[in-house]
């Protein structure tokens, strides 16, 4: 008779215990995955950032049953096409946002908006969960007005798992304390009974944004510019100067004449790339256009 592979309840309870073990995390390892996420993503990681590797992989590694990084990384380095690279790049990933982050690039935008004519483009290049995007609409709206051929945001992230949060629009109420109640009323269904608490992006706002993922390291950006702006906030700080150059360099083309960059609080493109100078707070302008 074949013996049974089901563990007895004790035999489980140990196997769990030793999952639950901290698994160490080698120099080789550590190194190894460094590599390979700048390789894929851009994103340096410094050694301080050790332990925050650790608490992310981790959990991959708990959900896979797998308790060794070297295995791990065997497994993502046996298939370049492999699938769990992407779970791997959504797990070292920061994902850091809110609606009106930086609130004063709004009030230039809009007024950036006012000055253009024809179909307002906007690329939001880290859409992170949504919140972002979901702000230069709202304000756009409130600009331009919302009907065909207003404006248009095309918002792209390397995160698999915030852009599907991002494109359901639905967030905790309390997520949106910094918009007025009648931005709220125009902009967000309430929910109601086990969704009290929760909104969602009305559709005639959420269909004047665009989700799709793209890797900012890849050799095309699928997305549809010129554009009158580009947010950029946030994202060059995980770059090296090397990536962050060379991603600037590519910005230019992908901006009509006149077009604005935008950027994140501690971040300074004119110190990186003579391509573009500082016009404002965090916002940019082509050099040859001066």
């Amino acid at each position: 008779m074949k013996k049974s592979t089901l563990l007895a309840p004790a035999e489980n309870a140990t196997l769990l215990g030793q999952m639950a073990q901290r698994l160490p995390l080698s120099d080789t390892h550590f190194r190894r995955i460094s590599q390979l996420i700048y390789q894929r993503a851009g994103i340096v990681l410094a050694d301080h950032k050790r332990e925050m590797v650790y608490n992310r992989l981790v959990r991959r590694l708990r959900m896979l049953g797998i308790d060794d990084f070297g295995r791990y990384l065997a497994l993502l380095e046996s298939d370049s096409n492999s699938p769990e690279w992407q779970a791997f790049i959504n797990s070292l990933t920061t994902n850091l946002t809110a609606f009106f982050r930086e609130a004063h690039h709004f009030p230039i935008l809009a007024e950036h908006a006012k000055r253009r004519s024809g179909n307002f483009n906007v690329w939001c290049a880290a859409a992170s969960t949504g919140e972002e995007p979901y702000s230069i609409a709202l304000t756009l709206a409130e600009t331009l007005g919302s009907g065909p051929g207003k404006f248009q945001v095309h918002a792209t992230d390397i995160d698999t798992q915030v852009l599907e949060k991002a494109l359901a629009g639905v967030y905790r109420q309390e997520e949106l304390r910094t918009l007025s109640p009648q931005q709220l009323q125009k902009f967000f269904f309430r929910g109601t009974g086990p969704h009290a608490g929760m909104v969602r992006v009305r559709p005639d706002l959420a269909n004047m944004v665009s989700y799709a993922q793209l890797n900012l390291l890849a050799n095309e950006w699928s997305v549809p510019g010129p554009f009158d702006a580009i947010f950029c906030r946030n994202v060059m700080i995980y770059f090296d100067k090397e990536t962050q150059e060379k991603i600037l360099r590519r910005f230019v083309p992908m901006l009509k004449p006149g077009g604005i960059l935008f950027a994140g609080h501690s971040e300074n493109f004119s110190q990186i790339s003579k391509e573009f100078y500082l016009r404002g707070q965090t916002v940019y302008g082509l050099t040859k256009e001066r």
